[in-house]
């Protein structure tokens, strides 16, 4: 009877880790290496005909070498006659890149999709795509969990009394909504124009805050303009307290300074993406429980739909 085997991707070995000490598991024993020229070695030291194979690397920061090292991890198991092989892709690099912004730009999520497809992949597991709809560039199945499912019992632990939760842009209002309706809280936006990259500036805020906590939730949090411009807004207006709930922390440039200097209470994240360094306004959530009960239910042939049943 085949078996199911977890491999780390480097990117994400500790949470790969703590994903097979959850399931009662090991990490597979693969040797991933570098040649003198930056080239990627990769050596599956035991046999694993006919294994499900289940990959976990984030393709996030140094993004193209990861990538590519996970694309040759499929290579080497397909090449290895593994089962069936699913990679679970804790963060989806490139996934701001989902459609055409302007002119002569490529869109490079579904240049991403298309490779991991390509190299052999049977299914895909992944958390809280910055557009649901990335789901579509693939043609295999694609399993899409939510940050949600990390968060909700969070806020509600921390017994707010005035709460609403809060979309930092037009385009995050179905996330913000899905977080509203399991917490039964109000919901407002914040409207903002971008620029530049990396670059954003509040123009109106929607809905009732004086007062309120607020909860802004997001999916990626990179140089942190947009939730520290948000932050100084609600907080100037009349808000209580405003903390910010974001899947993945990418935290690049000078996105932790910006955290010190500014008015938000405090960031809430996962560890779909290791931490570089801690941060008093930080607090880092484990995405790992989640990702173990979807790899459990897609070896048993059992719906991830109940997964669902509470949001």
């Amino acid at each position: 009877m085949s078996e199911y085997k977890i491999v780390a991707g480097t990117a994400s070995s500790k949470f790969a880790h703590d994903v097979a000490i959850q399931l009662n598991s090991k990490i597979e024993d693969v040797q991933i290496s570098n040649f003198s020229d930056g080239e990627i070695d990769i050596n599956i030291v035991n046999s694993v005909r006919g294994d499900d194979i289940f990959i976990i690397q984030s393709t996030c920061r140094p993004t193209n070498d990861n990538l590519m090292e996970l694309l040759i991890l499929v290579d080497a198991f397909k090449r290895s006659s593994a089962g069936e092989i699913t990679v679970v892709l804790p963060y989806f690099g490139y996934a701001r890149q989902d459609r055409k912004a302007a002119p002569r730009v490529p869109i490079t999520a579904k240049l991403v999709a298309d490779m991991i497809e390509k190299a052999g992949v049977d299914r895909v597991v992944t958390i809280d795509l910055h557009a649901a709809q990335i789901q579509g560039f693939f043609s295999i199945p694609v399993d899409h969990l939510l940050g949600s499912m990390v968060f909700v019992d969070y806020i509600k632990k921390l017994s707010l009394k005035n709460p609403v939760i809060a979309s930092p842009d037009v385009g995050g209002v179905a996330r913000a909504r899905t977080y509203a309706k399991a917490l039964n809280y109000d919901l407002i936006i914040v409207d903002k124009k971008r620029d530049k990259k990396n670059q954003s500036e509040v123009m109106s805020i929607i809905g009732d805050f004086k007062k309120k906590d607020i909860i802004l939730v997001d999916d990626i949090v990179d140089t942190a303009g947009t939730l520290t411009n948000a932050a100084t807004a609600l907080k100037q207006d009349g808000a209580n307290t405003v903390m910010a709930c974001c899947t993945h922390g990418v935290l690049s440039g000078p996105a932790l300074q910006r955290l010190s200097d500014s008015s938000l209470d405090s960031l809430v994240i996962t560890d779909t993406i290791p931490l570089s360094k801690p941060h008093d306004k930080i607090v880092v959530l484990s995405a790992t429980d989640i990702i173990a009960q979807t790899i459990d239910k897609i070896y048993n042939k059992e719906s991830i739909n109940t997964m669902f049943d509470n949001l």
